[in-house]
């Protein structure tokens, strides 16, 4: 005697070997031995082989017409063997053996059109529900087809409009459902093609550029990067006007002027420096609709030849330190020794301050060097437009590094330039990519920069401990100490920054390009407002939870914006190798197999670097260029002699060096170029 079974959902037959009244000892063709229970015993029989009514039902089955058994089938619950009688028996006979197993096994393989109400038994679909499984099947289907179809074209070389318009959200952020996504991954396998490289071969990225560019727009700015239509409220406060004149030091093309400085009593023994932040704070309230564009933005971004405001362009013009106009501002004023430069007292006013210059520092490094400030000592350049002062303030600048290089333990030595990328695009747009670049270098810790980092730094870190003495609590940056793995973190809390050697650290000098700094300038506005009740007036108080949420949101977006600042200049460092037929250059190995160009912002992996001794120069033979991955390979052509530097770079720069700087990139992780607060500090490029 035979039987067959259903077991975990699949259909099984063999011969019985004992029967009891709740179960069956039965052996497979196989001559495997298994338990039944009886209740999963559907069809009794002598013949034909178990193997044979299988096959020969599954057969059978394929002939069942689902619409037509569903027609034939009663209202209310019926067996496999009453469908089989039904559909197959004219006479009311009841049905074979082998139409019996057919249709079970159509039942069992056509739930939409029969629901199971237990062992061998079923009930039909209601119509309307049946339709709608329908339906739905044959919307799958075509789905499928066109998943199909999109692969094959795909697989010819061409990129249908649904898969471009999807493109980085297949690459980034894919909906693993969608029909676009899964006929990329199709014809990925069926050509054994990286998805990346098959979609570029397929014509999907417009170009190298516009690729790194509508994905960072992507990730970032999926709203799109244009402002809501704002207006400018005025500072209602009756702000005294400063009796100073102040001038800023900036790039040539930053439209931000946050700060500027004013020295005052030159000669009389006693110097106020002032050092003059733009106030938008005063007039623009936590809360308030251009408060939502800040906190929904957190800083500018820069690029090469563009950049995303952080604040639409006339908010930034009513508040930016123009040349010629009396500002809102709030200012820092220290009274100093004239003689041995130590500070006396400090002093913060909010006021109208009158800004006398905007310095371009590109326009002035030539004349403001090294040797002019050293021959400046000892005869007053008065011939100069702001000679006296400058001259005062880098010798200030260079007393107060000093003082935090003994806080440190250790000078900071930035022994590598600055890099400035200017493309030939006189529209001033955005980029297309194919724009003639030049790059050109400046050495870090410059004159002007040297003094207008250090007056940030001193502004940033006296109004860090004010906030903290009035009990105020403010965005903070904090390092424990430089052993090697301790990062700068963020936090609410006045503690030490060791790798700039201060007491505590709160960005406050650029609130029109950095939220975390405009959320401070809320901070001590209150203190210069409340005084010593400061804490209960501050828009933000301890362990309030927002400020918790702008840290984190910060972090996250600052360090995003960096990532792309970083893999864009790669994007036109590479397309600078091109543009004028570098194919070798000299770097310096540092790191595994990592060199850096010695002329350029490049680092690269490079075949016969592993091994070398840090600061070991070398000849690099380039290879082909990846715009799309920033890739270059590199081969060592050449030992050059010159003496090796086996120090780590300071700050431990070399040490954070990131995949960015080597390339190639991720399609699935952003990395990022380390950025030091130091250098922050210093003027931005606009």
């Amino acid at each position: 005697m035979f039987v067959l079974f259903e077991e975990a959902g699949k259909f099984l037959a063999g011969r019985i070997l004992s029967e009891s009244d709740a179960s069956l000892q039965v052996e497979l063709d196989s001559g495997k031995r298994v338990k039944v229970k009886g209740v999963n015993a559907l069809l009794k029989f002598e013949k034909p082989s178990p193997a044979e009514l299988m096959a020969a039902g599954q057969k059978l089955s394929t002939d069942i017409e689902l619409d037509l058994a569903w027609e034939f089938a009663g209202e209310g619950e019926f067996g496999f063997a009453d469908l089989a009688r039904d559909y197959f028996s004219a006479d009311g006979k009841p049905a074979t053996l082998e139409q019996q197993a057919a249709a079970l096994f159509r039942l069992y393989d056509a739930p939409h059109y029969f629901r199971r109400a237990g062992k061998g038994r079923f009930k039909k679909a209601p119509a309307d529900i049946l339709q709608q499984a329908l339906a739905a099947i044959e919307k799958k289907k075509q789905v499928a087809a066109q998943i199909t179809a999109w692969a094959e074209e795909l697989g010819r070389g061409e990129c249908p409009a649904p898969v471009r318009e999807q493109l980085y959200k297949i690459l980034f952020k894919p909906d693993k459902n969608s029909a676009e996504y899964k006929a990329v991954v199709e014809a990925s396998r069926a050509t054994h093609t990286a998805p990346l490289d098959l979609l570029q071969k397929a014509g999907a990225i417009a170009s190298p550029y516009q690729f790194h560019w509508k994905r960072f727009l992507f990730e970032n700015f999926p709203k799109g990067t244009g402002f809501p239509a704002l207006q400018a409220p005025e500072v209602k406060d009756e702000l005294p006007l400063a009796d100073v004149k102040a001038f800023s030091i900036d790039d040539s093309a930053t439209t931000e002027i946050d700060d500027a400085l004013s020295v005052q009593g030159l000669g009389s023994g006693t110097v106020t420096l002032g050092i003059h932040i733009a106030a938008p704070g005063l007039a623009v309230l936590p809360g308030s609709p251009i408060d939502a564009v800040g906190r929904a933005r957190l800083s500018t971004v820069y690029m090469p030849g563009y950049k995303l405001t952080m604040l639409p362009d006339e908010i930034v013009k009513s508040y930016t330190l123009q040349e010629g106009r009396n500002c809102p501002a709030l200012s820092l004023y220290l009274t100093l020794d004239e003689a041995t430069l130590e500070i006396k007292e400090s002093v913060t006013r909010l006021e109208q301050v009158p800004i006398a210059s905007n310095l371009r520092h590109d326009m002035l490094d030539s004349t403001f060097t090294e040797a002019f400030f050293e021959a400046a000592q000892s005869s007053p350049p008065t011939g100069v437009p702001w000679g006296v002062e400058l001259t005062f303030l880098h010798r200030l600048a260079k007393h107060l590094k000093a003082q935090r290089e003994i806080v440190r333990g250790k000078p900071e030595n930035f022994n590598r330039p600055d890099y400035n990328f200017r493309l030939d695009n006189p529209t001033g747009g955005e980029p297309q990519g194919d724009e003639a670049v030049s790059i050109s270098t400046r050495q870090r810790g410059a004159p002007l920069d040297l003094i207008v980092a250090e007056a940030m730094i001193l502004a940033n870190s006296t109004w860090g401990q004010w906030l903290a003495e009035h009990g105020v609590p403010g965005i903070y940056r904090s390092q424990a100490s430089l052993a090697p793995g301790v990062k700068v973190r963020m936090g609410t809390k006045a503690l030490p920054h060791a790798g700039i050697g201060v007491k505590s650290y709160a960005w406050s000098t650029s609130p029109l390009r950095r939220y975390t700094d405009l959320v401070n300038q809320w901070q001590i506005i209150a203190c210069a407002r409340h005084g010593r009740t400061a804490a209960l007036a501050a828009p933000f108080k301890p362990k309030d939870a927002e400020l918790f949420s702008i840290i984190s949101g910060f972090d996250a977006a600052y360090s995003a914006y960096n990532g792309f600042q970083a893999g864009i200049e790669r994007y036109w460092t590479l397309k600078y190798l091109q543009q004028n037929g570098i194919t070798e250059l000299t770097a310096t190995a540092f790191k595994d197999n990592l060199v850096r160009a010695d002329e350029l912002p490049l680092v690269l992996a490079a075949v016969g670097a592993q091994g070398l001794p840090r600061g070991a120069k070398v000849r690099v033979r380039l290879g082909e260029i990846d715009e799309i991955t920033l890739d270059v390979s590199g081969t060592v052509t050449e030992r050059l002699d010159v003496e090796l530097d086996e120090s780590p770079d300071p700050l431990g720069e070399d040490d954070g060096e990131t995949e960015m700087a080597a390339g190639p990139i991720s399609i699935a992780v952003d990395v990022n170029e380390p950025q030091t607060d130091a250098a922050a500090a210093a003027p931005v490029a606009g």
